[in-house]
């Protein structure tokens, strides 16, 4: 099989790595790393154990939002599915061009046999819904904060229609796949090849499955909750690790961390998001009067505490499932093969 890095992938690669390295410089530019340092030997490992646990119930919450769309295709349960989410945090934090995503539908069709088109077609929803909940957060926050901060504001702008724009799309999909179906039908039908379109044609159908989940009331409702409180949990932990560090912010102040954080994801960079979300925290929690070498400390320690012990748990699971390193390589060609 051929796992040869593309030249569309060697440029995400590189350019990935430079946004990295562009935000890491933003972050800490002009820090003292002594007293950097000295500030990290000084927090309270106290609360990160106890946020460490409160991250991963996040992510089982996570877990059962996606089920409200899995289960459209083929019935699983929650517990069967959390497995295969670890995975995925796990292979997003080692590896770059977020093949997490990828391996998620992989092992789902290797281990429960779920076609790989709808499995990424609900991931993708997922991505939306998680853009739609951290605009929420930043939102709602800034009701009750004065944020000027210019360049974290254009992320809100630039964001905002597209997030909006995408959940608008698919919505028009769920609703009418009769007539999407017959749409693309028409289109493959009159300009392509019998043996391409027939392809385009099936593949279409299993992307709309991958909707199903947002044609009913029952299920609209479920990815909704499960997007506020898998998210409203994650967010508990960022203010446990500022409990380590002993400094006060509003909570308010910790969901534009938690939405500016996350939404500066979209952006090119190196696997695990190093530097984009680094930048981003430091320069929000500086915004409210944090010492710029607390909220650089404070950055590092939340992306660790998000990071490293998900990651170990990751791994052991991928282990524990009969899954190797090779799996990674293999996930690619099969899922490049799967959508045609």
């Amino acid at each position: 099989m051929n796992t040869t890095i593309t030249k569309r992938q060697r440029f995400s690669l590189i350019l990935g790595l430079v946004v990295s390295l562009f935000f890491l410089w933003i972050g800490f530019r002009g820090l003292d790393f002594d007293e950097l340092i000295h500030t990290l030997q000084q927090i309270n490992l106290n609360w990160i154990g106890v946020a460490v646990p409160v991250y991963f119930a996040a992510t089982y919450l996570i877990t059962w939002r996606w089920w409200y769309l899995v289960r459209t295709i083929r019935p699983i349960s929650v517990n069967r599915l959390f497995p295969v989410v670890l995975i995925g945090y796990m292979a997003n934090n080692l590896l770059p061009l977020r093949l997490g995503e990828i391996m998620r539908a992989y092992v789902l069709r290797r281990r429960d046999n779920i076609p790989i088109p709808p499995t990424l077609t609900t991931i993708l929803v997922e991505r939306v819904f998680d853009g739609l909940t951290m605009l929420t957060f930043i939102f709602v926050a800034l009701l009750f904060l004065d944020f000027e901060e210019p360049t974290l504001r254009t992320v809100i702008v630039f964001t905002t229609p597209l997030f909006f724009g995408a959940l608008i799309v698919f919505f028009v999909l769920a609703a009418k796949p009769h007539y999407t179906r017959q749409l693309v039908t028409k289109i493959a039908q009159r300009f392509l090849p019998e043996i391409i379109s027939q392809k385009v044609i099936h593949l279409s159908d299993e992307f709309l499955s991958g909707l199903e989940g947002l044609r009913t009331w029952q299920g609209l409702i479920g990815i909704i909750i499960g997007s506020l409180l898998s998210w409203g949990v994650e967010s508990t932990t960022y203010w446990l690790v500022m409990k380590a560090f002993g400094f006060e912010v509003s909570f308010f102040v910790l969901l534009l961390v938690i939405g500016f954080g996350n939404l500066s994801t979209i952006l090119p960079s190196t696997a695990g998001y190093i530097g984009t979300f680094h930048a981003v925290a430091i320069l929000t929690l500086v915004a409210f009067g944090v010492d710029r070498t607390l909220a650089g400390s404070y950055a590092i320690v939340m992306h660790a505490t998000l990071w490293l012990p998900i990651t170990i748990v990751g791994f052991f699971t991928l282990v524990t499932l009969g899954f190797n390193w090779r799996d990674f390589s293999t996930a690619q060609v099969v899922v490049q093969e799967a959508e045609g």
